[in-house]
């Protein structure tokens, strides 16, 4: 891009929030600041865009947000975005606006979105947050760190009063279509089962493996069920009480208290690299790419091939958590 050129830049949350985003906005807001750059907040993802809920975004307009989960400027999912209509107001708001290119910070489907912009001739990068961590191309996500550590300490409580009353507890964390959040819970919380999408197992399987930890002495059971495994949480917690098990069971659904609360360093960290990242690129005259932590760095990936590719779990930590559970 021209240098010489005093640039305006958008940014926009879509989709489901994440703790970071709010980093990422300030990384994003600051840096275009140090490089002579313009930045508008556009509210409410992609509706907002073709609503028109533009804003300037200063320095001091984004003090003081790091702590704060969600994002400050609020997200939606759109439907009219999915519509040629929809995305023809939006590039007319952005045209009108005289914004020089767009951030847009989400996970899959707002990765989607800022390709369909970038197809039609506008300047995209995407960063991706998404607490699945399920964005292929980048070893991590923002807002996947926080989370882990929200069941982390959650299932770490619970095993105080399943020990207590020898019950088996079955939590269900998110994840419908992948079960990574609940694989690195089962590691890192010491749970007896793991239950994901990936990996299907029968009622019968699950009660036995239950029952032989009661037989080797164990005082209380731990099962972390991703939402999206078969059974539900709820459902098998029916099921195992009509069988002869040895704990009685309790289901806690963990449900959107895993996308709040203050972002930890690492997410705070990875935000901020990928939101300054973010203004360098567009800068760099760079459009219709992603930015990607790989190894200790981040990279720019076309997002037609992050689109296109579907980061599938890692199998080898379900075994992990399996092994370490004996």
């Amino acid at each position: 891009m021209n240098q010489s050129k005093t640039y305006t830049f958008g940014i926009l949350t879509s989709g489901g929030d994440a703790p970071g985003m709010n980093s990422c906005i300030r990384a994003a807001v600051r840096m275009a600041t140090f490089r002579d750059a313009r930045m508008v907040g556009i509210s409410n993802g992609f509706e907002g865009l073709i609503n028109g809920e533009f804003r300037p975004l200063g320095p001091r307009d984004v003090g003081g947000i790091l702590q704060r989960g969600g994002t400050m400027l609020q997200t939606r999912r759109s439907d009219r975005f999915r519509e040629p209509k929809g995305q023809r107001e939006a590039i007319r708001n952005i045209n009108e606006a005289g914004i020089d290119g767009l951030v847009v910070i989400g996970g899959d489907g707002s990765l989607r979105g800022a390709h369909t912009l970038a197809g039609q001739g506008v300047r995209v990068v995407g960063v991706p947050a998404s607490i699945d961590n399920d964005i292929w191309g980048t070893n991590m996500s923002i807002g996947v760190d926080t989370a882990l550590n929200t069941i982390m300490e959650a299932v770490d409580k619970l095993r105080d009063t399943a020990s207590s009353h020898a019950r088996a507890f079955l939590v269900e964390t998110m994840g419908r279509g992948s079960g990574y959040l609940a694989m690195m819970a089962g590691i890192v919380c010491g749970a007896e089962m793991v239950l994901v999408p990936e990996v299907q197992l029968t009622v019968e399987d699950i009660a036995e493996a239950v029952e032989d930890a009661y037989r080797r002495g164990k005082t209380h059971a731990i099962i972390v069920v991703a939402e999206g495994a078969s059974p539900r949480a709820a459902d098998l917690a029916k099921m195992l009480d009509d069988m002869d098990i040895g704990f009685s069971t309790r289901v806690t659904i963990l449900g959107h208290i895993q996308r709040g609360g203050s972002p930890t360093a690492f997410d705070r960290m990875l935000a901020a690299r990928m939101g300054a990242r973010a203004i360098d690129a567009l800068i760099e005259g760079q459009s219709d790419v992603m930015t990607a932590l790989q190894g200790r760095t981040i990279e720019l990936l076309p997002l037609e091939e992050v689109i296109a590719n579907l980061r599938p779990a890692d199998l080898e930590y379900y075994h992990m958590a399996k092994m370490l559970a004996r």
